[in-house]
């Protein structure tokens, strides 16, 4: 049985996102989508010039939304990086907000009319925010519509936690939740290393676990600032949880989702499969730290309500 992959917007991180599924041969059939045509071409060129030296082959399909009627998953990494650069500061990634608002309403009205019916994953920032209002405009199943959220951010705190205590990040467990933004946090509780809790090993190394939060939080913006966008780090979040729904590998992960009867997505421990989102964790969680999602969970849901308003329904 034959994958097939699409990529909607090829930019920065929609490349890598193409770039790295083409490399290590995720899928077998890509359809790749862009509002800039000539640009769009480039990658796909570029990207098939490259096929003579890798071990998979991929079938590219270009600009063509019928072609995702019978695709397994769908990307989005659509976005206006340029916009981001004239943020004065604080959470930059809302600088967006509006424009891919409006973008995502079109995009949604042609995923409408093709007869795609796999999971749909979002990059597109602010990621909690335009969760939430893909699933509305689509009218898709709450679990198949799944933003990276906060598994990017859980690699930037288990990559801290690994340099402070000289391990691999890989050997780091535990967890950042809430908000893709300024709103999350690193919930210390579930995080062990080594099979200890953190919390007790930092205590008794003296070690403040503030600025390592402070560190997963703000990475973003250091990698912004310093090449002017991020993409692998986001790229490589986004082609995990590719690969788990693809491989339906019932794999736990904190991304953005649907919980209960909450109105918004927001990041939290979940079963990701081919059918999406298949259940969430029962992940306990202190009361300080349920303050810190609860608040999160609001400030996602005031944002979503702001671009309702103006966007419509």
């Amino acid at each position: 049985m034959t994958t097939k992959l699409g990529i909607i917007g090829m930019g920065h991180v929609g490349g890598a996102v193409a770039e790295g599924a083409i490399f290590q041969g995720l899928a077998d059939d890509y359809v790749l989508l862009d509002s800039d045509p000539a640009r769009l071409d480039a990658e796909v060129l570029d990207l098939i010039e490259a096929q003579p030296n890798l071990a998979h082959h991929a079938n590219i399909i270009s600009n063509d939304w019928d072609a995702l009627d019978d695709a397994d998953v769908i990307v989005s990494a659509l976005g206006n990086i340029g916009l981001q650069k004239t943020a004065p500061g604080g959470n930059a990634r809302f600088i967006e907000a509006e424009y891919n608002a409006e973008q995502i309403k079109s995009v949604s009205e042609k995923l409408k009319a093709t007869k795609f019916n796999g999971v749909l994953v979002v990059i597109t920032n602010p990621n909690d925010v335009i969760v939430s209002l893909y699933q509305h405009f689509t009218g898709y199943a709450r679990e198949k519509v799944i933003g990276t959220g906060t598994l990017l951010d859980t690699a930037r705190m288990k990559t801290a936690v690994s340099h402070l205590f000289d391990i691999d990040p890989r050997s780091v467990q535990g967890y950042n939740l809430g908000e893709h933004g300024n709103s999350q946090f690193t919930a210390w509780s579930s995080v062990t290393i080594l099979d200890q809790p953190i919390v007790d090993v930092a205590e008794e190394k003296g070690i403040d676990l503030n600025k390592i939060a402070e560190t997963s939080r703000d990475n973003g913006f250091r990698v912004f600032n310093g090449k002017g966008y991020t993409s692998y780090a986001i790229a490589a979040s986004a082609l995990r949880l590719t690969e788990t729904i693809l491989n339906d590998s019932h794999e736990l992960l904190p991304v953005s989702t649907f919980r209960d009867d909450n109105e918004v997505a927001l990041s939290f421990p979940s079963v990701v499969g081919r059918d999406g989102v298949l259940g969430h964790s029962q992940l306990e969680l202190t009361d300080e730290e349920t303050e810190k999602y609860n608040a999160s969970y609001d400030f996602v849901l005031g944002r979503y309500q702001d671009l309702l308003e103006k966007f419509g329904a």
